[in-house]
């Protein structure tokens, strides 16, 4: 069956904003919670890239010998999210090579989208920043329904009105690779990216290979 929709990851596949945003997270608890010490590497935001926010904020307090109570971790990192989205939106990321001619080549032929497990605006602020909005058809985050990955995967597909075999995920971790087998998508790995997925799976090296596929 012919491919009709392509849907990216965002972090680890169209760009690499680890360095901006533990900077805006930095800066956020310098200001509002310096007496946790947290400092926020760009280290600690490739492992964290991919996950869900509530895996993320418990990632962060356990870095800390600070004893912070619930409430107080989760507005903390409420706080660090919304300046994230500030931040980047003027700031950016580092694009991987070539994002925008592989973009605008591929939206000639297949609809676009983003799925991400990020928060709600962070796609906003990247299509924003980058001026991509015109390639990017349909978009989906955690934050905007509560769901993992995979089901949002499904739900743009479904709103798409195609099949999951006409629709092929782009992703750089494990997780990006369950989620696209649970929706039933085809799935090319971001080999360039931050994880490792099974031997075996279609792979670029490059955004793009996408064109040579």
């Amino acid at each position: 069956m012919n491919k009709k929709m392509i849907l990216f990851d965002l972090d680890g596949t169209l760009w690499d904003s680890s360095r901006q945003v533990a900077e805006s997270w930095t800066e956020a608890i310098k200001r509002i919670a310096p007496e946790t010490g947290i400092v926020i590497t760009e280290d600690f935001m490739h492992r964290a890239m991919g996950k869900v926010m509530d895996e993320i904020k418990a990632m962060m307090f356990e870095e800390t010998e600070a004893v912070v109570e619930k409430k107080r971790q989760d507005d903390i990192y409420q706080a660090c999210s919304d300046y994230e989205i500030e931040y980047v939106a003027v700031h950016g990321g580092t694009l991987y090579p070539k994002a925008k001619m592989v973009l605008e080549a591929l939206s000639k032929r297949y609809k676009l989208g983003i799925v991400s497990n990020c928060q709600c605006g962070y796609i906003e602020a990247f299509l924003q920043y980058t001026g991509f909005g015109e390639y990017i058809s349909d978009m989906e985050c955690f934050e905007n329904t509560g769901r993992p990955k995979a089901d949002n995967i499904a739900l743009v597909v479904e709103r798409n009105g195609l099949e999951p075999e006409e629709v092929v995920y782009v992703g750089d971790i494990m997780g990006d690779y369950e989620s696209a087998v649970k929706a039933g998508v085809h799935f090319i790995h971001a080999a360039y990216g931050f994880g490792t997925v099974p031997e075996g799976t279609e792979r670029i090296s490059c955004l793009e290979d996408l064109l040579k596929l």
